[in-house]
């Protein structure tokens, strides 16, 4: 039942106007009055942001807003994998051998996620992770790792919520979101999937950086609103950190694992 009232209330409320209006507010000068407000509501660090809350013209403008330099510093040896977002990693776990990934207690295809069929095979067996932005967190996506773009495309068209309760009761938000996908090859010749989830209303994610050469650290995306990033490494190629419990906030450029030394054969 509550399952049914929930995708209800969400199907009502992220039609075409209603997310057409919330945009249009946001994206407005009237929604910079409420944007003290919102910083104090989600407690945002207003110490490293790059500029003052007068500065900002809209909640839009606002919420996008960049960091100071050097506010989030990556320190990562060579192999290792930092997070590329600020948020909290919900899951981690096994791609399973029906191509599905477990979430919540939820399941998901990633052959529906990714929408390719040798993409999908190629992460069978391998590690998920998947990170959630709230509201508070900032909202530009970085590299994970060194390396060349392999391939990117787009798939999807509505969004609905990516939080706990849309994880758990959601129709699929992980598969069906509108989403922009990256498939990385690092440098050790191993391949990194990158699926950058769409949230409710505000049905936005901006490519920052379209070369085909990536440095680890450096900006890649960002949401225009709160959002998902699936992180989706091969089998037997990438050993996570030993995190103390999940769900686990990170920032940018903390290290998250590391991809297993490979024979030369692989990195070919």
């Amino acid at each position: 039942m509550k399952e049914t009232m929930y995708r209800l209330c969400i199907e009502l409320t992220n039609g075409r106007w209603s997310s057409y209006l919330i945009k249009k507010f946001a994206y407005s000068r009237w929604s910079r009055y409420i944007i003290p407000s919102f910083a104090k509501v989600y407690k945002i660090n207003i110490d490293e942001m790059e500029k003052q809350l007068h500065e900002y013209r809209s909640l839009h403008e606002f919420f996008i807003r960049k960091l100071k330099v050097n506010c989030r510093k990556v320190d990562a040896e060579t192999r290792e994998i930092i997070s590329p977002v600020d948020a909290v990693i919900e899951d981690i776990g096994q791609v399973r051998t029906d191509r599905s990934i477990l979430v919540k207690g939820k399941s998901y295809s990633i052959h529906e996620m990714l929408g390719d069929e040798k993409t999908v095979d190629k992460y069978v067996g391998g590690t998920y992770l998947i990170f959630y932005l709230s509201p508070s967190h900032y909202h530009r996506i970085h590299c994970p790792a060194t390396g060349l773009v392999k391939k990117r495309w787009t798939l999807g068209s509505k969004s609905y919520p990516v939080n706990k309760y849309g994880l758990k009761w959601g129709d699929s938000t992980l598969s069906k979101n509108y989403r922009s996908i990256t498939e990385i090859q690092t440098e050790e010749g191993s391949s990194i999937c990158m699926v950058k989830v769409g949230a409710m209303f505000i049905n936005s994610i901006v490519l920052s950086h379209k070369k085909d050469r990536l440095v680890q650290g450096e900006e890649m995306a960002y949401f225009s609103f709160g959002s998902t990033v699936v992180l989706l490494f091969e089998k037997n190629t990438f050993i996570e950190k030993d995190f103390i419990s999940i769900p686990y906030p990170v920032k940018i450029g903390e290290v998250i694992g590391e991809i297993r030394e490979l024979d030369a054969s692989k990195a070919q």
